[in-house]
C-alpha cells in the first residue's frame, strides 16, 4: 500500500508525543524525527510481515544502521543513552509505524534499561557491582555491534505474573551455568543473537528471590526454537517455543548479579510498562489513518466522507478515547523512579489497563466509522484491529491482572490483611 498519507498526518502523533512542546528533550526530539525518517518504509513492510507472520529483519537492519540498538545502552558504555521516558516515546513512534517492530523492540531493549540505572542505583556489594559492570559491557558491546537480544518470559504457569518461581532452570556448574526449561510465546524466536532467560536458580526450596537473569546465545548447543506461529495479530513477532536442554553458559552471561532480579523487580515495577507504549502508537496509527480515509486522502481511495455526521461523532469518541490515553501515558511514564508511591503504583495499573484496552476500542471504532472498503488487507487498518486486540494479553500486566492488583491495592492499605 502506498503510506504516504502519513506524511502529512504524522503531525497528528507529534502533536500526542508532545514533539514541539518544552516538555521534550533535543534528544528525544531528534530520535522521534529519525524514526520518521524510515518510519513509512516500516508501514509498507508491515505488510509483509503480517501476511507471511515473519519477523521484520529488514526494520531491524535498519535500527542497527540508525544505532539504535544501543538506544538505552549508556552514553559513557557507547551507546545513545535513552533513560525510561525517552524509551517510551520512541517506541510509541516506532509502534505508530509497525506494531511488530515495536512489540519485539521492546524485548530487546529491555536487556539494556533493566541492567543499567536500575541496577546502578540497587545496595550491591563492590564485588557484585564490578562483575555486573564487566559483564553487561560485553552485552551492551554486542548490541553496538549489532547483535539482538530478546526476552521470553512465559512459561504457561503462573511465573511470569509474579505468583510462583520460573520453571526454567539453572544450575551452577563450574564457572558457569546449566539451563533446562521451555519458554512459550519467546518473541523473536529463531532472530535473535541471545534470549535474556529468566530462570529459577536450583536451590533448596527455592522462591522468586532465586530468579536469575541470564542472556543465552541463541546458536548455544542445546537451544531449540518448536512449534509453529499463526496467531490472530502481532504476527511478526514471531513468537514460537524456546527448549533448553543442558545449555551452559559462562558467568558473564548474567544480565544482573544473583538475586537482583526480583529486587528490581518489587522496586521499579513500571519496568514491566515497556509493552505499553507499542499499543499506545498503534491506537495513534489507527486513528490518523482513519482522519485520512474520511478525508479521500488515503491512496486508492477518492471518496470523501467526512460530512456525515454519523462519520464526525465517530471520530470524535476515537479522539476522546485517544487524548485520555495519551494524558494518562505522559503522566505516568514520567513517574518512574525507585520505589514509586502507592498512588503512583495504582496509575501504573490504571495506565497499563486503559491504553490496552482503549488502542482494541479505538481500532474497533475505526473500522466501524470507516467501514467495509477499509477491512480489505491492501490497507493497514484490518491489521492493527487484530494487532489491538494482543496488548490486553501481554504478560506480565495483562489487562486482568492489572484490574486484580488496582482492586486490591485501592481497598487494602499497605501490608494490611483482614482478620
Amino acid at each position: 500500500m502506498d503510506s504516504s498519507y502519513l506524511k502529512q498526518h504524522s503531525q497528528s502523533a507529534d502533536a500526542n508525543t508532545m514533539f514541539d512542546g518544552a516538555t521534550l528533550t533535543d534528544l528525544q526530539k531528534s530520535l522521534l524525527a529519525k524514526v520518521d525518517e524510515y518510519g513509512i518504509k516500516w508501514a509498507e513492510r508491515a505488510f509483509k510481515y503480517d501476511r507471511e507472520a515473519s519477523f521484520p529483519t529488514e526494520n531491524y537492519n535498519d535500527l542497527k544502521e540508525m544505532g539504535f540498538l544501543g538506544l538505552c545502552v549508556p552514553k559513557r558504555l557507547g551507546g545513545i543513552g535513552a533513560d525510561y521516558r525517552t524509551y517510551t516515546l520512541v517506541a510509541t513512534r516506532i509502534a505508530y509505524y509497525c506494531g511488530s517492530t515495536a512489540n519485539t523492540f521492546n524485548m530487546h531493549n529491555a536487556n539494556s534499561l533493566w541492567t543499567a540505572g536500575m541496577v546502578d542505583d540497587m545496595e550491591l556489594t563492590d564485588e557484585q557491582r564490578a562483575s555486573h559492570e564487566n559483564n553487561r559491557s560485553i552485552h551492551y558491546a554486542n548490541m553496538l555491534a549489532g547483535k539482538i537480544y530478546s526476552q521470553p518470559f512465559s512459561e504457561g504457569s503462573g511465573a511470569a505474573a509474579g505468583k510462583h518461581p520460573f520453571g526454567t532452570i539453572t544450575t551452577r556448574k563450574g564457572d558457569g551455568w546449566i539451563i533446562n526449561g521451555k519458554k512459550i510465546f519467546a518473541s523473536l524466536s529463531g532472530s535473535a543473537d541471545y534470549y535474556g532467560v529468566l530462570c529459577t536458580e536450583d536451590v533448596p526450596n527455592a522462591s522468586l528471590a532465586d530468579t536469575m537473569f541470564i542472556a543465552v546465545p541463541a546458536d548455544a548447543p542445546g537451544v531449540s526454537v518448536v512449534g509453529d506461529w499463526d496467531p490472530l495479530g502481532m504476527r511478526g513477532t514471531v513468537s514460537r517455543t524456546l527448549i533448553f536442554k543442558d545449555v551452559f553458559v559462562p558467568d558473564t552471561a548474567q544480565l544482573m548479579p544473583r538475586g537482583m532480579y526480583i529486587k528490581a523487580a518489587s522496586q521499579y515495577p513500571h519496568m514491566f510498562m515497556t509493552l505499553t507504549p507499542c499499543y499506545m502508537g498503534v491506537a495513534q496509527a489507527a486513528y490518523d489513518f482513519s482522519v485520512a480515509y474520511l478525508r479521500g486522502e488515503v491512496a486508492g481511495v477518492n471518496v470523501k466522507r467526512r460530512m456525515y455526521p454519523t462519520k464526525q461523532f465517530g471520530i470524535a469518541e476515537m479522539y476522546i478515547k485517544l487524548q485520555q490515553a495519551w494524558a494518562l501515558f505522559h503522566r505516568v511514564t514520567s513517574e518512574f523512579k525507585r520505589n514509586p508511591s502507592r498512588a503512583e503504583r495504582m496509575r501504573a495499573y490504571a495506565c497499563q489497563y486503559t491504553i490496552m484496552e482503549y488502542c482494541a476500542e479505538i481500532c474497533a471504532a475505526a473500522v466501524r466509522v470507516c467501514g467495509g472498503q477499509a477491512m480489505l488487507k491492501t490497507f493497514p487498518l484490518e491489521r492493527m484491529y487484530r494487532d489491538s486486540r494482543c496488548g490486553a494479553l501481554m504478560l506480565p500486566w495483562t489487562s486482568e491482572i492489572c484490574v486484580d492488583r488496582l482492586g486490591y491495592g485501592l481497598l487494602y492499605n499497605e501490608n494490611e490483611r483482614d482478620d
